[in-house]
């Protein structure tokens, strides 16, 4: 166990190392920052359209990381975490199915603010990640996961609106910079309300349901949940994105991340759809299907058999929700 402590504990010194290292040199080229050679609109802004990707293990988890070996683990031979075996689910998956390490992207300590109570529902969140997790089911990833996701996405700029377009599930978001109304319910990917800070776009976020994830390690917020993103350019291929997380429900005080986004130039780049949901069918609806399609696969040493069951009563709709 000590073993293990002491490579979780170096992750978390040599984030908080990297977190000031980056302050630093952030704060340095903010000086700089409005005279960036960005490409502009007609108006001077700076012009993000094209198409963007973050490129860091963010998704895995927002924290500092030890690499695992897997999402779904169980003791192996010793009692020990840091020797856990992946669990069935991922057996089959080797090192595609491993979690690699993260230095992690929240600032200052690199730890989140979570109320003891919240803590333990994101430990809860973390052990049943393939029951709870959305990403699984193919919903709309919420904002900021959206922006962070292994997958491409497509800005499209006016001069009062911003377009985001996703390759995940074909998920959309716009960027008001006007006055609009709010939306008449809450939403997975909220509300966005821009406005510009000389060279930074600044977004306040809200109307958000509560139900989506920050990343795959069960990290979560409230319908309380208020963002306030800021873009601003780098060069003209890159952005600096950070958000401040404000959510009294879940957090004991705000926080924040950040991170480069990075433009695709590729000649031929352009935005493919990645439709998941006709590819969560099975793994969403199988258990009730009359007689069930999916039930064994068989390599050259690993053999799974797949039962599935209909949780009792209300649980079975609960599902869903969480």
């Amino acid at each position: 166990m000590i073993y293990g402590g002491s490579i979780v504990t170096a992750v978390l010194v040599t984030a908080a190392v990297t977190a000031v290292i980056t302050a630093s040199m952030t704060g340095a080229a903010g000086q700089g920052q409005e005279a960036a050679d960005a490409v502009r609109t007609v108006d001077g802004r700076p012009d993000f359209s094209g198409i963007w990707q973050a490129n860091n293990e963010a998704h895995w988890d927002l924290e500092a990381h030890a690499a695992r070996a897997g999402m779904v683990t169980q003791q192996g031979a010793y009692p020990f975490d840091f020797v856990q075996v992946p669990a069935a689910p991922v057996l089959a998956l080797g090192a595609a199915g491993g979690v690699p390490a993260s230095l992690g992207v929240v600032e200052g300590d690199g730890r989140i603010p979570y109320t003891p109570e919240a803590r333990a529902i994101k430990d809860e969140n973390a052990a049943n990640w393939i029951d709870r997790d959305p990403e699984l089911k193919c919903y709309l990833p919420g904002i900021p996961r959206a922006m962070y996701m292994p997958y491409p996405f497509q800005i499209v700029q006016s001069t009062n609106k911003i377009q985001m377009a996703f390759a995940f599930t074909s998920t959309a978001r716009t960027i008001h910079l006007d006055d609009v109304e709010l939306p008449p319910d809450w939403t997975y990917m909220g509300h966005s309300v821009g406005r510009w800070e000389g060279d930074t776009l600044v977004v306040d976020v809200t109307e958000f349901n509560g139900k989506n994830w920050f990343d795959r390690a069960g990290n979560f917020h409230s319908e309380a949940l208020r963002l306030e993103e800021r873009f601003t350019p780098i060069s003209p291929d890159a952005i600096h994105y950070e958000v401040t997380i404000t959510d009294p429900n879940t957090f004991t005080e705000p926080w924040t991340i950040s991170m480069p986004l990075y433009r695709r130039l590729e000649d031929n780049m352009q935005l493919l759809e990645y439709r998941c949901i006709e590819f969560v069918e099975e793994f969403l609806y199988g258990h009730v299907r009359k007689e069930q399609l999916v039930t064994t696969w068989e390599g050259e040493t690993i053999i799974v058999d797949i039962r599935r069951k209909v949780p009792p009563g209300d649980a079975f709709y609960d599902w869903y929700r969480k």
